[in-house]
């Protein structure tokens, strides 16, 4: 179901919030006034000229390469109609993914084969979600001859390990990337792709079914903001605080029964030693993102957050599971 989701719900904004996959250090202080001094008033370029050029000059690759999106999810759909009108009728991804791609599939009526050889379209997603792990299926599934996309959502928030893929594959893939994460900015929706080296009619396709657009003045600020040198140092050193508050955040909940799953991002899955009393805790301000949607019933995904909110959390599941323990 795509509309579950980590953050807020209708009782407002957790206070602490371990559903959200968010760079916990954030918000980002340089995308953060760029964002605040967005020009409002007027349109942006509405072909973001200097944008892409920027994105361009970031990645290493040809500014023609790069396709705008008004977030990750809005590209999910974008290039599941496109590949549908070029004539594609299949679709693989993980068992363990993020719900969006399924949303699209069902939505375009492409249908899911178990083998990618045999898919039109096809997703991977490294660090994973839920798990924050490598693709194993990655080197085989990038060989395909189907349209390929690398979602990189995590990937600046990747605290250990590497992308499973060399440049050489990278280069025949999509990789789609929305920083909004890594900077603490969930709010600003905008995203952007890079086309593989053979997919420039793709990308010229994908440019022209977009709405008029499709990023405001605050998305193009963050986006820009993204590529400077001073956000970049200033990610870099909060994957060393959320690295220790990782450690700190295992050893807590396996301490207290919990089963961890391996992660090289700033999230890890794990089973509770006992159900959890999910209202309760909701009702203290704790968020926990079930992983059921994801594939994966029966744990629960934690993002990496600060001492404090893990010391809360320990209490307070301590203290609501006490009328369901043996």
């Amino acid at each position: 179901m795509s509309g579950i989701h980590g953050g807020p719900d209708a009782q407002g904004v957790p206070r602490w919030d371990f559903s959200t996959n968010a760079n916990a250090c954030g918000p980002c202080p340089t995308a953060l006034t760029a964002v605040q001094g967005a020009d409002p008033q007027h349109y942006p370029d509405p072909g973001y000229t200097e944008l892409r050029v920027a994105l361009a000059a970031f990645h290493g690759v040809a500014a023609e390469r790069l396709v705008v999106a008004g977030s990750a999810s809005e590209f999910i759909a974008r290039i599941t109609a496109a590949v549908v009108r070029t004539g594609g009728q299949s679709v693989w991804w993980p068992a363990l993914a993020y719900g969006d791609y399924a949303h699209a599939a069902q939505a375009w009526c492409l249908q899911r084969v178990n083998d990618p050889a045999k898919a039109n379209l096809l997703w991977l997603c490294e660090p994973s979600s839920p798990l924050g792990t490598a693709e194993p299926l990655a080197q085989a599934v990038a060989g395909q001859g189907g349209v390929v996309v690398l979602d990189r959502a995590y990937e600046p928030l990747r605290l250990s390990g590497h992308c499973s893929l060399g440049a050489d594959v990278l280069d025949r893939v999509w990789q789609l990337w929305s920083p909004n994460k890594a900077l603490g900015l969930t709010g600003v929706r905008g995203a952007y792709a890079i086309a593989p080296l053979r997919g420039l009619a793709l990308a010229q396709t994908l440019t022209r079914m977009a709405p008029s657009w499709p990023l405001g003045a605050h998305a193009v600020a963050m986006l820009t903001a993204w590529v400077q040198a001073d956000t970049q140092r200033w990610l870099a050193q909060s994957r060393v605080q959320l690295a220790e508050w990782k450690t700190a955040q295992r050893a807590m909940l396996q301490g207290a029964g919990w089963q961890c799953l391996p992660s090289e991002a700033n999230y890890l899955c794990a089973r509770a030693p006992l159900p959890l009393n999910v209202e309760a805790l909701r009702a203290q301000g704790i968020k926990l993102r079930d992983t059921t949607s994801l594939g994966l019933p029966g744990h629960w995904r934690l993002g990496v957050l600060p001492p404090a909110a893990q010391q809360v959390l320990h209490t307070a599941v301590l203290e609501t599971t006490k009328e369901t323990a043996p």
